[in-house]
């Protein structure tokens, strides 16, 4: 796994198809599953601390497989230095929850984007929902009375399309 540990982000914010982030994120299995999927399209990983587990975790490198050394991920101190990097930078942030009309597939994306993800189970804070930060809030449609998806699952239906609309660059 390569944790750029680099506060600059012009080293990494073009490298990538998009960028995934998870605020606090506390099942192992999920981080690893977006760990791998992130490596097998492109995307960036962002981990917004403090996390509910260790990297050293079974669980974690067991769902990642052997894609951990493939994979760009960042460790952020906040949530809070991770939204003003991005916004610094003039990177547009996608919070993704149950409690929106747009749609993901609504949106036109940038390999600078961000996809927001909150942990699991709560979702993200009311105050990053409502932060000036955010460019928008999103959701992936679901069918009536369901709660929420898996994290790792959101992530990657997110993280695919943004990186259908760049005509899946770089895929062989």
């Amino acid at each position: 796994m390569h944790n750029d540990e680099s506060n600059d982000p012009e080293s990494w914010l073009c490298e990538h198809t998009c960028h995934v982030m998870f605020d606090r994120p506390v099942i192992p299995p999920n981080t690893g599953n977006a760990i791998r999927m992130c490596a097998g399209s492109g995307a960036m990983l962002h981990l917004a601390k403090p996390l509910g587990f260790n990297f050293d975790d079974k669980n974690l490198r067991r769902a990642g497989l052997d894609y951990h050394d493939l994979a760009d991920v960042k460790l952020h101190e906040s949530i809070e230095d991770a939204l003003e990097l991005f916004h610094s930078r003039g990177s547009r942030i996608f919070a993704f929850t149950a409690h929106s009309d747009t749609w993901y597939t609504d949106i036109e994306y940038r390999h600078t984007d961000v996809l927001l993800f909150g942990p699991e189970p709560t979702g993200l804070d009311q105050s990053v929902l409502e932060d000036s930060r955010i460019a928008e809030l999103v959701r992936i449609p679901m069918l009536p009375g369901r709660r929420s998806m898996n994290l790792s699952n959101a992530a990657a239906v997110a993280a695919y399309e943004a990186w259908r609309q760049q005509g899946f660059a770089r895929a062989k």
